[in-house]
């Protein structure tokens, strides 16, 4: 069994000093994805990239943005991946949006989707970051491999993956164009795995700063998710959501595979 968490974590250090380590030692994943890193490998201490574990410890593997304390991903793995590249596509890789970290036969991105901003003012990046994901997925899967595309997607899907759909019609995050490229993604067969295990309503990872007592009231969204290929999916052995863990403005999620890293 392969179990793969993704957590935005809002700042690596920031999230370190709110028990970070703690969690990944109790939790102890075979592979992590991190979003939102705003840190460059220079700027870690040997804790980050070396993390201490009873098991062996982890590989660590950084993309950060060539601004400052600005976005960035990161992968921890157990397993040395075979290859760990990124989209390969300079506007993106600019800003430390996307790593992939080969395993033979499974592919797995961990990716921090660009936000929309207010009034779209960055839709269209964020589109052209969303084609660029959905076709380099179509030639993975051409060449018959299996993938999860792990990651803070800054898109609620349907209503039921906010607190206020309603009111939210205008709000990044939500536009119809977001919304319709997700369905453009998943009509191609990619699937949610969270939502295939769980229909339930209220079940949100990120909750705003801006909004006092979000998310002890739970006023959230739905917007990180691990998707996998059609072909993967019945090697899912289940999918979750972790509210429970703080350190961030999101919460982790979690994909168990029945799959062994090659």
């Amino acid at each position: 069994m392969t179990r793969i968490i993704s957590w935005n974590v809002n700042g690596i250090r920031a999230a370190s000093r709110k028990g970070f380590f703690e969690w990944l030692a109790a939790d102890s994943p075979d592979v992590l994805c991190l979003q939102e890193t705003k840190a460059s490998p220079e700027q870690l201490g040997p804790e980050f990239l070396e993390p201490a574990d009873p098991k062996g410890g982890w590989k660590t593997y950084w993309a950060s943005a060539k601004k400052k304390g600005y976005s960035g991903v990161a992968i921890l793995s157990r397993k040395e991946p075979r290859a760990v590249t990124t989209l390969g596509i300079e506007e993106f890789d600019d800003e430390g949006r996307t790593l992939i970290a080969d395993y033979g036969d499974l592919l797995v991105m961990s990716a921090y989707f660009p936000n929309s901003q207010d009034l779209g003012a960055r839709l269209d990046y964020k589109l052209r970051f969303c084609d660029a994901i959905l076709e380099w997925a179509e030639k993975v899967r051409a060449r018959g491999k299996h993938l999860v595309i792990a990651g803070d997607y800054n898109i609620a899907h349907k209503p039921i993956d906010l607190a206020h759909p309603e009111s939210n019609e205008d709000s990044p995050g939500y536009l119809p164009e977001e919304r319709a490229w997700m369905e453009t993604f998943t009509s191609a067969g990619y699937v949610d795995s969270f939502r295939h295990f769980d229909p339930a309503p209220q079940r949100y990872t990120w909750w705003t700063y801006r909004v006092a007592g979000a998310r002890e009231r739970n006023i959230g969204w739905r917007i990180d998710y691990q998707c996998v290929d059609p072909k993967l999916l019945p090697a899912c052995a289940g999918a979750g959501i972790m509210p429970g863990v703080s350190g961030s403005d999101h919460c982790p999620v979690s994909l168990d595979l029945r799959v062994d890293l090659t």
